[in-house]
């Protein structure tokens, strides 16, 4: 199996999980740049060069792609075309070459970016009004739509996930409006203060990076009969403000300071639901999160700082 995009934030993890699950030799991480940390299988190889990308499916015989390739939301707005060519580009390459060569599953993920500002903010459904106002959600409702015409035209089990805001403390920051759900822990921990780019009354879903591998490992091993849709399911885990997560580390590190200083982001966070309806993950394949705001607090600031004392 490939994983594109190996060396973000999502793959960087994945790639491990997936090794420890298939072995070493069998997952192929694949990425424009190395990680520096690749401990098994690499190619180099940028996913919008569909014949770069075909020359390593041929050579590794690759049957399953995991393509985790992106311009985030808050670096998609400072480039829209860049965010287009890279988020479509390299997905309509993956899903051509998957038929191609008629591989048995691709996973794609999409992000609660897809909804926009009139869409339902609080218990956000599954089929509901679309219309973001960033491009990279738009590439995320156009990508959805691609997969499921793959879906249909061609029979492929393409499989997406639609991710609320992740958090993880092994890669930095990427260009995402939810980043200061990470940057916060690097701040409290090494200057015992940060400045929020969001108000502090901010509500966006999230989740914590270990749910997010297993919700996709699980996803992913589903018998494909029992999916009632190729769009993306809805996935939810937890939901809390900006200030209560402040609170939250402020509850293992009594000094840390918290001040908020909106920026350009703060418009695409207010444009995004605070809740999200994960029913159909749920009754389709049992989603069920494991982690709370504060055991992934907890665990957050253990592992960006392994001496320290909580």
């Amino acid at each position: 199996m490939l994983v594109t995009g190996s060396s973000g934030q999502i793959g960087s993890e994945l790639v491990v999980a997936l090794r420890k699950r298939y072995g070493r030799e069998r997952v192929i991480a694949c990425d424009i740049n190395p990680s520096g940390e690749e401990s098994g299988p690499f190619a180099l190889a940028d996913a919008t060069d569909r014949a770069a990308l075909e020359q390593v499916i041929r050579k590794h015989r690759i049957g399953c792609v995991y393509h985790l390739v992106s311009i985030l939301s808050a670096a998609g707005e400072q480039n829209p075309d860049l965010a287009w060519s890279v988020n479509i580009g390299s997905l309509r390459n993956v899903l051509d070459l998957a038929v191609r060569y008629r591989m048995e599953q691709v996973f794609w993920p999409s992000s609660i970016a897809a909804f926009g500002p009139h869409t339902p903010r609080t218990h956000t459904h599954q089929l509901t009004v679309m219309d973001p106002s960033t491009m990279y959600g738009v590439t995320k409702v156009a990508g959805e739509l691609l997969c499921n015409y793959y879906f249909l035209r061609y029979g492929l089990d393409v499989r997406c996930l639609r991710f609320p805001g992740i958090i993880s403390w092994k890669t930095p920051p990427g260009g995402g409006t939810t980043d200061y759900a990470v940057a916060i822990f690097h701040g409290a921990l090494r200057e015992g203060r940060y400045e929020c780019f969001v108000s502090a009354n901010t509500v966006i879903p999230m989740m914590y990076m270990p749910d997010a591998i297993r919700a996709t490992l699980e996803f992913m091993a589903v018998p494909r009969g029992r999916l009632r849709t190729r769009l993306g399911y809805n996935l939810s885990a937890m939901t809390f403000s900006a200030r209560q997560l402040a609170k939250e580390v402020k509850r293992y590190l009594p000094e840390f300071v918290c001040t908020y200083k909106p920026d350009e982001r703060q418009k695409i966070a207010d444009s995004w639901p605070k809740s999200i309806d994960d029913r159909l993950s749920r009754k389709d394949w049992g989603w069920k999160p494991r982690f709370t705001l504060r055991e992934m607090a907890e665990d957050m600031l253990k592992n960006i700082q392994p001496d320290w004392e909580g």
